[in-house]
């Protein structure tokens, strides 16, 4: 009788299993719009231009280029910077001119002491296939040259966005322990060498680095809404006051099962779309979700 009790506790908790992973497969791959072509398998940045056609960057190893990608997720059209290398572009975002800004600020060891991003003109005013950029550079001044401790290790970057004269640039967390806290640093958004000013934090969540990591970040075309992304959430900050981005509303919006996702960027004021790199045949897609329809979770009242 006991042998019996186990053995239907045991295939109660794996058809509890089996549905749990099948509701988050769903949850992901029912807002899945295109597949996108394989030069893109390190998908890590995507900004909609002036006419809302997708562009789209890779992560380190690929030339210094844009992709213009067309509805089906091949590949429209290739734009070279010249002026430009790839060490370890990780977002992309713009500005209210539609100036275009590539990150190459990735510091997954801790140990770029400057940091580069690309400023360019809106890609459909560029004529041929290559273009010129504005160089920004930045540092943080909290490395000061001293070792980076485990407890310190919280200088990578992957998600920034353009609000104002200013870029705000959110790190992902490698700390150990990890604390799950995503600091917020503003440069200039002109080609000069800046320190980074520290203004502002937000904790995630703890559970897992992997999966509260942040890797990209946008904001709405009205500037209303500022969107993080990790593993598995869209984290939506609203009714904030000036680039105060915590000091409003805040949910969580699940994603469902966890891959590698790694760009965001918004449509419209209502629609975000989102992307994920390859890994081992997972992934290498565009999602879309709209804001009005999604469920959220709500994390903080605005009070």
């Amino acid at each position: 009788m006991l042998k019996k009790s186990v053995l239907s506790l045991i295939t109660v908790i794996f058809l509890t299993a089996v549905t749990i992973i099948s509701m988050s497969i769903y949850t992901l791959y029912s807002k899945k719009q295109i597949s996108v072509d394989p030069k893109l398998k390190e998908i890590s940045g995507i900004e909609f231009d002036k006419s809302n056609r997708l562009w789209a960057i890779n992560d380190s190893g690929d030339d210094p280029k844009l992709y213009l990608l067309n509805k089906d997720g091949s590949i429209d059209k290739e734009v070279l910077i010249t002026n430009a290398k790839n060490v370890d572009w990780e977002d992309m975002t713009q500005n209210d001119f539609g100036h275009f800004f590539l990150g190459d600020f990735g510091n997954n060891k801790q140990q770029r002491k400057w940091l580069t991003i690309y400023k360019i003109e809106n890609p459909i005013d560029i004529k041929g296939d290559t273009t010129e950029a504005e160089i920004i550079k930045f540092t943080y001044p909290e490395m000061d040259g001293s070792p980076i401790t485990p407890d310190r290790r919280n200088f990578d970057l992957e998600a920034f966005v353009a609000f104002g004269h200013h870029l705000y640039l959110f790190t992902k967390n490698r700390t150990e322990p990890f604390d799950g806290i995503t600091n917020v640093y503003k440069v200039g958004d002109h080609a000069a060498n800046f320190d980074a000013e520290l203004v502002d934090s937000f904790k995630t969540c703890t559970t897992l680095e992997k999966l509260c990591w942040i890797t990209s970040a946008a904001l709405s075309p009205d500037r209303s809404k500022l969107v993080l992304l990790d593993s598995t959430s869209i984290w939506l900050f609203e009714n904030f006051s000036g680039d105060k981005f915590f000091s409003g509303d805040i949910s969580r919006i699940d994603l469902g099962i966890v891959t590698q996702k790694e760009a965001i960027t918004f449509y419209d004021d209502n629609t975000i779309v989102f992307t994920d790199e390859e890994f081992k045949g997972i992934g290498g897609n565009t999602y879309l979700i709209k804001l009005d329809e999604i469920s959220k979770t709500i994390i903080q009242k605005k009070l």
